[in-house]
């Protein structure tokens, strides 16, 4: 599987965007009764922020996935947890499969989008806060190297903070055997 990315266009890409994030599965990403103006609105405050970025994965050139990166100093997060130098927050949303679930899939996805995570200048960790009824979640972040620091209290939820430093990404890459085989499972369409 070869990824690719590209910036939201939050107007263009909104309609596609609404029929993932009210998916039942997407329910952690908080938008089940979102609109589609809604999702025009939160993706253009998004892009326009300056410390908050959106991108589309493309799978082949099929939107497969929506990831957001962001500075946690500029976040909820700088009142949670002592933001380092190299930090780098990071969403991620899989769009729901559109034949079968494919075993392996969304391990694939969080790997690309990690490995493009470390590869910008200056990122040493990547942090993540998602919800902590998330255990779906919870599983793929260890397996590619988070390790939870705790629950911390942020305005929309009550979120398992976890980090993933540079070594950490090597090394649980290095222990999967073969970075191709990402198939434990863990269910198409997981959010973060």
């Amino acid at each position: 599987m070869r990824f690719t990315f590209r910036c939201v266009d939050a107007v263009a890409d909104a309609p596609l965007l609404h029929s993932w994030v009210t998916q039942p599965y997407a329910s952690f990403w908080g938008m089940l009764s979102s609109t589609v103006e809604g999702v025009v609105e939160e993706y253009s405050k998004i892009q326009s922020s300056g410390h908050h970025h959106a991108l589309l994965g493309l799978d082949a050139g099929v939107p497969a996935f929506l990831m957001e990166e962001y500075r946690p100093s500029s976040s909820p997060l700088a009142a949670a947890y002592a933001v380092q130098e190299g930090d780098i927050g990071m969403h991620l949303l899989v769009a729901p499969p559109s034949g079968g679930p494919t075993p392996g899939y969304t391990a694939s996805v969080m790997d690309a989008v990690l490995d493009r995570l470390f590869q910008k200048p200056g990122v040493e960790r990547v942090v993540v806060e998602p919800d902590a009824r998330n255990t779906k979640i919870h599983v793929l972040n260890e397996r590619l190297g988070f390790q939870p620091a705790g629950v911390v209290t942020l305005p929309d939820k009550e979120a398992l903070l976890s980090f993933c430093t540079r070594q950490d990404y090597s090394a649980a890459r290095a222990a999967l055997h073969n970075p191709q085989d990402l198939s434990a499972p863990i269910p198409q369409g997981a959010t973060l």
